[in-house]
């Protein structure tokens, strides 16, 4: 049973940074360069959809030039990597509440989703200013009664499959208001890895940890 759906929360860049007592801004950035290999090695592994956790509606109460840096970072990756994401045949899409983020920011966004709309070898959803509850309640303001079909087709990508698995690093064990609905019967898998040391033997053992499970959905 391969994981062909897999969510990521990428935790343990400002530890990295602490451990080396080198700014936060650079444990990100090498967060950033993890996240690059990753996403090459999930679309070696067959993986078809990869979540990942980049900015929650939480991190903004971090300090404010970690904040800056970050939004820069950011905008800087969307420029320099899709041109490679679009070659490597996949598909950008970000999820979150956009109407908080800078103008530049948001066409960056668009820009990228356009230029990666047709490939289909793996989709990559961005979770950036994204909260799980938000999710949840913008979903709801819309609503306007039905099944649990009709309220999920009014989540941020409707298009997105449930995770078969939730990966998360850095030891942490808990879900940090990620994908509340989605992960609902996800398979959770945590790593002691700080997110910046993970590497596709991490992610082969993660996979490997989900095969061996068996998935019942309530059921016995």
């Amino acid at each position: 049973m391969a994981a062909r759906y897999v969510a990521i929360i990428m935790d343990g860049n400002a530890r990295w940074a602490g451990d080396r007592g080198v700014p936060v801004l650079e444990g990100h950035r090498e967060g950033a360069r993890t996240l690059k290999q990753i996403v090459k090695d999930a679309v070696s592994l067959d993986v078809l959809e990869l979540t990942v956790y980049a900015f929650s509606t939480e991190n903004w109460t971090r300090p404010r030039a970690e904040v800056e840096g970050l939004m820069a970072m950011f905008a800087e990756l969307i420029e320099s990597e899709t041109p490679e994401l679009d070659e490597e045949g996949v598909r950008m899409r970000f999820i979150g509440r956009r109407e908080d983020v800078s103008r530049d920011l948001r066409e960056r966004m668009e820009w990228a989703e356009g230029v990666t709309e047709a490939n289909d070898r793996m989709a990559l959803f961005v979770a950036f200013n994204y909260g799980g509850r938000a999710e949840i309640v913008d979903a709801a303001e819309r609503y306007a009664g039905g099944g649990e079909d009709d309220f999920a087709r009014l989540l941020y990508a409707p298009e997105m499959t449930e995770p078969e698995i939730l990966i998360r690093t850095s030891g942490e064990r808990r879900l940090s208001n990620f994908l509340l609905w989605q992960c609902a019967y996800s398979e959770l898998v945590f790593s002691d890895k700080l997110w910046p040391d993970f590497r596709k033997e991490d992610l082969e053992v993660a996979i490997g940890e989900y095969e061996l499970r068996e998935r019942r959905f309530g059921a016995r």
